[in-house]
């Protein structure tokens, strides 16, 4: 049982290579199931840790590892291939997409730095990865399914992922305070915030569809911004 942790991990990393696969094929439905379950996984590995007490400098690398592939170089291929439009597995590597692992390689560095920093135990400083790919998910599923014309926007104009990979890569690595969603007790209070952005993307699926992954993360952000004391008003927590 002492090993279950690592186990959970592990499943994480093959879930996260089985989405990198799908995603080099262009398939970010088959991906986005495997990521999900990668979510899972990781989310799983932490609480049998706390409730077998079981802990090891092993684990710690691994679930770091598992993250780099699952949270850092799969987001990063979701954007290569929306920037190769689709076709790198035809046409060979596309130079102008390779751009996009500059997101896998911040993302690397957040999961270091994080490794290392005491203060995140009740909240994020930063994007957590997780997050920034929940965010390119839900933009890699629009434009498979052209959700709002969102296939010729973005082929139009590339720029847009550009920024994005900027944007996401400066966020990864800032110190700016972002509500942590890990379940806290099982009381209503503790978990009014997870609750409340449950309902908000359910109101955002409705409207949006697939798209409703990147609003909800970008509200995050926003209101992580807005709230910020709010946010360091609790104890700091894990990202």
């Amino acid at each position: 049982m002492r090993q279950l942790p690592n186990a959970l991990t592990l499943a994480n990393l093959f879930c996260g290579c089985c989405a990198l696969l799908y995603t080099l094929y262009w398939q970010p439905e088959t991906a986005a199931w495997f990521t999900a379950a990668s979510f899972v996984f990781d989310y799983l590995d932490g609480m049998a840790a706390r409730a077998l007490k079981v802990s090891s400098p092993l684990g710690k690398e691994l679930d770091s590892l598992a993250d780099v592939v699952s949270f850092g170089v799969v987001p990063g291929a979701m954007i290569y291939q929306m920037l190769s439009g689709s076709s790198a597995g035809e046409t060979g590597v596309v130079t102008a997409a390779l751009p996009a692992f500059v997101l896998s390689a911040f993302s690397g560095l957040r999961l270091g730095k994080f490794n290392l920093d005491t203060r995140q135990t009740q909240y994020f400083l930063g994007l957590s990865t997780p997050a920034s790919t929940v965010l390119v998910l839900g933009l890699a599923l629009s434009v498979h399914h052209d959700r709002f014309g969102m296939a010729g926007i973005i082929s139009g104009n590339p720029w847009i992922l550009y920024v994005l990979i900027a944007v996401l890569c400066t966020l990864l690595i800032s110190e700016i305070p972002m509500f942590g969603m890990k379940i806290k007790g099982t009381d209503w209070k503790s978990n009014a915030v997870n609750a409340a952005f449950v309902l908000l993307f359910v109101i955002l699926f409705l409207l949006l569809k697939e798209l409703a992954l990147t609003a909800i993360i970008v509200l995050y952000i926003l209101i992580s911004v807005a709230f910020r004391k709010k946010v360091t008003g609790e104890t700091p927590s894990a990202a």
